[in-house]
């Protein structure tokens, strides 16, 4: 907890000016793009004479234009982070989450993405060997029988779902594993209406995971994570209790973070 005199020296430590300059910026945008200089100190709360102050010094600096009384972003605005975001990869966004949420359970997180029909690991936070089988980025299972396997196929089209489990060829990788095609099918139906998947030993015995699914910026699926757990007595529902709620918090944050990147939607 910050005392007083943390507080005191972190306002000293705001340039005051800055935050007037970044106010500016986030007011304009697809429904703004040109603001007069009232408006532009209306939406952002400022006194006309800072909001005057911070715009003619983006105007100075190339980061805006003036077209008489109307004020709009130069494309030099860009320089300010953009080309660093423009290169953050699907991975780069989901693994602080993962470390947040691996944190909060004391459990291995992770994430992944659909190739065929394998899922392909794309980032983990182990807090502790729970398979046999050492995973790493890169590492793919069955789709099928995994619970991000199950949450990205359940994404998928009715067709190509179908196609699918028709070819399919499951492995039995326990004496748990589903195997029939046709109760499949019924898990992945229960799995698109629920909007989480748990599969219980059925990858590897020992061993109980769950998962929900990650959206881009147009609202499809473009990742799984999941938690994984060794088995402890109890239910499977007891870890659906206490795990799914944040899954789901994680699910939603990097969901937020997710949406201003076009080039992360597959």
């Amino acid at each position: 907890m910050r005392d007083a005199a943390d507080d005191g020296e972190r306002a000293t430590e705001v340039v005051r000016s800055l935050e007037r300059g970044l106010a500016i910026i986030r007011v304009f945008d697809a429904e703004h793009p040109r603001l007069t200089l009232s408006t532009a100190a209306a939406l952002s709360g400022m006194p006309r004479a800072g909001a005057r102050r911070a715009l003619n010094t983006l105007v100075e600096l190339g980061y805006a234009g003036q077209d008489g009384r109307d004020f709009y972003l130069r494309p030099r605005i860009l320089e300010l982070g953009f080309e660093l975001l423009a290169d953050l990869t699907l991975a780069d966004v989901i693994g602080p989450h993962l470390q947040a949420l691996s944190g909060r359970l004391g459990e291995s997180a992770s994430a992944s993405v659909l190739d065929g029909g394998q899922i392909v690991y794309i980032a983990r936070v182990a807090t502790r060997s729970i398979m046999r089988v050492h995973i790493r980025t890169g590492t793919r299972f069955p789709a099928e029988s995994t619970s991000m396997g199950r949450v990205l196929l359940a994404s998928r089209s009715a067709e190509w779902l179908e196609g699918f489990i028709s070819s399919v060829r499951v492995e039995r990788r326990s004496a748990y594993t589903t195997t029939d095609t046709g109760q499949l099918r019924a898990v992945l139906a229960g799995v698109r209406e629920q909007g989480f998947a748990l599969v219980d030993q059925e990858l590897e015995e020992g061993l109980r995971s769950l998962a929900v699914p990650v959206h881009g910026r147009d609202g499809r699926v473009v990742a799984a994570i999941n938690v994984a757990t060794a088995v402890v007595p109890g239910r499977a529902d007891d870890m659906v209790a206490r795990v799914l709620p944040e899954l789901r918090r994680a699910a939603a944050e990097i969901d937020a973070d997710l949406r201003p990147f076009a080039h992360m939607d597959t």
